[in-house]
């Protein structure tokens, strides 16, 4: 897959590179942001950086952006609020719509959505901040098993979450979540092996990229091995049976389509290592860009420069109401 010829990044007009924000992940989103602003420069793209915690997103109308690369993470970016706001001033831009960005961005929202259609993912129990000092870790323990993971319902990038393997450890965890969200995850680890898997498209168009393994040191893939070591192994091409790789990538194809899902994304998926099934953990609506980011290492994998990446998902940058004037 090549990128766009100059003819074709000229018509994509005055482009603005959403990024930092005012989430938990702004340091992670700004990383994000330069690469791609880079990429898009290096491409003969017109874009600029646009920093929505410094500026009010206003200000892309008054200034004449014509789209929007959105490399924000987390609350503020990828929850549906700045989709909203682009929507309301006709300016297309890159990733899911206004529902799907805010149901994926709930975890809770986003098993529900699943559950109802039938697929799989781990069993899990929603405690609220004011039931920590009454919930029965006993009960929790008895629904979920241990190990169990406590995060919070509405972060990413591994932000505040926990894996608890005993009892005593389960009210600390269980703080450190609530100090991120004012919901709180409880959910059944599944142990086995842990895949991520990238999406692009639409619709019946969607295709999965190819599947990524993370070996991560002693299975703790939490921020700061995801971001800034390099102990994690990521095995692309997986090393998965063929038809393995296939069943999941129908699941996860499925899971991106119930949600209406569009322009890109990625699913984490476990595998339980004793059954082999596989459970759909959560999904990312705008995924990192960064060094280490997942979905630029897939699609070199697949054949598509990072650069060729930014360009694609520029180019079908989008809205909800396509009859939306400016």
């Amino acid at each position: 897959m090549s990128g766009l010829s100059a003819s074709s990044t000229a018509q994509l007009g005055k482009v603005a590179v959403l990024m930092g924000g005012r989430s938990a992940e702004r340091e992670v989103s700004l990383m994000s942001g330069r690469g791609v602003l880079k990429a898009l420069l290096d491409s003969g793209v017109d874009a600029h950086a646009f920093d929505p915690a410094e500026r009010d997103v206003m200000a892309l109308r008054q200034e004449g952006f014509e789209r929007c690369f959105i490399a924000l993470h987390g609350r503020f970016g990828e929850d549906g609020t700045v989709q909203g706001a682009l929507e309301l001033m006709g300016i297309p831009y890159t990733g899911s719509g206004v529902m799907a960005s805010s149901m994926a961005m709930d975890k809770v929202m986003t098993k529900r959505v699943w559950q109802v259609e039938g697929l799989p993912t781990p069993r899990h129990v929603l405690v609220h901040p004011s039931q920590i000092d009454t919930v029965s870790s006993e009960a929790l323990i008895a629904a979920l098993g241990l190990p169990m993971i406590v995060k919070p319902a509405k972060e990413g990038s591994s932000i505040g979450v926990s894996k608890v393997t005993q009892a005593a450890d389960l009210s600390a965890a269980l703080r450190a979540a609530a100090a991120c969200d004012s919901d709180i995850l409880c959910e059944q680890c599944i142990v086995g092996d842990e895949v991520t898997c990238p999406v692009l498209g639409e619709g019946a168009q969607a295709q999965v990229l190819p599947m990524i393994r993370i070996v991560a040191p002693e299975g703790n893939y939490d921020y700061q091995n995801k971001y800034f070591t390099d102990d994690t192994q990521y095995l692309v091409p997986c090393g998965l049976p063929e038809s393995e790789i296939a069943a999941i990538n129908a699941l996860v194809i499925q899971a991106y389509q119930v949600l209406g899902c569009r322009g890109w994304g990625r699913i984490d998926v476990m595998i339980d290592a004793a059954t082999r099934q596989a459970y759909l953990l959560e999904i990312n609506t705008s995924p990192g860009m960064t060094g280490h980011s997942l979905v630029p290492m897939s699609a070199r994998a697949a054949g598509m420069s990072y650069e060729a990446l930014c360009c694609h998902l520029l180019a079908h940058a989008s809205l909800d109401y396509k009859g939306a004037v400016k």
